[in-house]
């Protein structure tokens, strides 16, 4: 198949779209590279997902090269390089504001295991762009000619707005199945619709995937949920059956009924969906997995009395060390965890903050994901119920916290409570727990006023 070259069509890279500071060093780099295997007699193009950027008027994170280079020709061109997957044609050259991904073109063998090929052959552009996942990941683009080269009708799909499979889409799938996650990631971030043909096939084979490590299938739903649009990843991956295999503790959210007079939108499913929807654009990784997880508790603790009243007694904890599995199961960071959870957990305390003394709610409101709850619980409200007060009120609160430390440094110490006469002992903690208490509901604001008060009142606070 000859290739559709599209020379001039764009008069620079930067032409396709404003590129920082940044990103311009890393595109030099990337373009001194290909120079250079050019300089040497190579054939070099820049390849898949930063020419699709391009074309798309996007700004590419990273510019991979495919050359007809062999691994050991490009590490004997380059004075600093890793061997990445020099088996699979693929070295990383080292540049000073960049790490540059340079492979060779290759046509796969079969694939055992459903991610990898037990081998691969060297070969030309054009069959290294038919081994390829989607027609949009298969364009080369010359940077020095500025032609942009199709063996795949790749431009044909980017101005229809579709993902479409090379070639066979059920081979594409079988072949890696992450392929069948990524489809949904493209469709999403991209806001691309996917060919029938190739929807098919995906739906089909939802059921094996499986076969890609947690950490992979971590990274798309990352990139998915992340994205603005994460509400059409979520319903695809719903439609696709790859949800209920990858998290089938959300699957079990459908049919479970909540009470009408607090969840007029439906099941709890349904009230997820909702959530997702009412996010911001931009939102971080733990809130909208806290969206996800923060409900997941209710299927295993609800209960409906004589009278029909329906009851989830303590799905907050449920949810919080079921949710906690789920994000170990798929290998998420210590750091994203320990954000979730609490969520998760406290998601429930922020019914009562009209009713807690206002040392509690500044204890609430210091906690370092705070502001990811209180988007929480505002979503969760407005998807549901539509109350908002307790949302207002916490609002109001931190402008009235502004110009303040929520936590200020503590007024007295145990060495103050061994000068006042106390021996040290378990009261210790209670006494300046006490004082504390104090200090935040503004009853004391000064040294002088806490020592004045812990004689007064130190020995009631020692048997509290």
């Amino acid at each position: 198949m000859k290739a559709l070259v599209f020379s001039n069509s764009l008069c620079s890279l930067c032409s396709f779209v404003a590129i920082p500071c940044s990103s311009f060093m890393i595109l030099s780099s990337a373009t001194s590279v290909l120079q250079k295997l050019r300089d040497a007699g190579h054939t070099a193009y820049f390849a898949g997902g930063c020419v699709r950027d391009m074309l798309l008027g996007l700004e590419p994170h990273d510019y991979d090269i495919a050359t007809d280079a062999l691994p050991e020709q490009i590490e004997k061109l380059f004075s600093r390089t890793i061997a990445v997957g020099a088996q699979f044609g693929v070295i990383v050259v080292l540049e000073e504001h960049a790490e540059i991904q340079v492979a060779t073109f290759r046509h796969d063998g079969s694939y055992c295991d459903g991610r990898h090929p037990t081998n691969v052959t060297f070969t030309n552009a054009e069959e290294d762009a038919k081994r390829r996942d989607f027609t949009i990941n298969g364009l080369f683009y010359d940077p020095i000619t500025k032609e942009v080269f199709d063996y795949v009708t790749g431009r044909e799909d980017l101005s229809k707005k579709m993902i479409r499979a090379i070639g066979n889409p059920q081979e594409r799938f079988t072949e890696d199945k992450l392929r069948l996650l990524r489809a949904v990631r493209f469709a999403t971030t991209l806001g691309f619709e996917i060919d029938p043909t190739t929807w098919k096939a995906l739906c089909e084979l939802a059921p094996e995937i499986h076969a890609v490590s947690a950490e992979r299938i971590r990274d798309e739903l990352q990139k998915i949920f992340l994205s603005p649009h994460r509400l059409r990843g979520f319903d695809l991956l719903d439609q696709s059956g790859l949800l209920k295999k990858i998290l089938p503790e959300l699957e079990n959210l459908k049919g479970c009924e909540q009470p009408p007079e607090f969840h007029p939108e439906g099941d709890v499913f349904v009230h997820t969906r909702l959530m997702l929807e009412m996010l911001p654009e931009k939102v971080s990784l733990p809130l909208v997995l806290s969206v996800l997880f923060h409900d997941i508790g209710k299927p295993a603790t609800r209960t409906v009395d004589e009278n029909g009243r329906m009851r989830f007694y303590a799905h907050d904890q449920v949810g919080a060390r079921m949710a906690e599995k789920i994000l170990h199961r798929l290998r998420f960071s210590n750091e994203i965890i320990e954000a979730v959870i609490p969520a998760v957990r406290l998601h429930m305390s922020f019914k009562d903050v009209q009713k807690m003394r206002l040392s509690t709610l500044r204890r609430l409101m210091a906690r370092p994901t705070f502001e990811d709850e209180l988007e929480l619980h505002r979503v969760d409200c407005a998807s549901s119920h539509g109350m908002l007060d307790n949302y207002e009120l916490l609002q109001e609160k931190k402008e009235e916290f502004a110009n303040m430390p929520l936590i200020p440094p503590p007024l007295v110490t145990g060495q103050d409570l061994i000068a006042l006469g106390m021996t040290p002992g378990p009261q210790f903690g209670k006494v300046l727990q006490t004082v504390k208490d104090a200090q935040l509901e503004n009853l004391i604001t000064t040294r002088e006023e806490a020592l004045e008060w812990i004689s007064k009142n130190y020995f009631t606070a020692s048997e509290q």
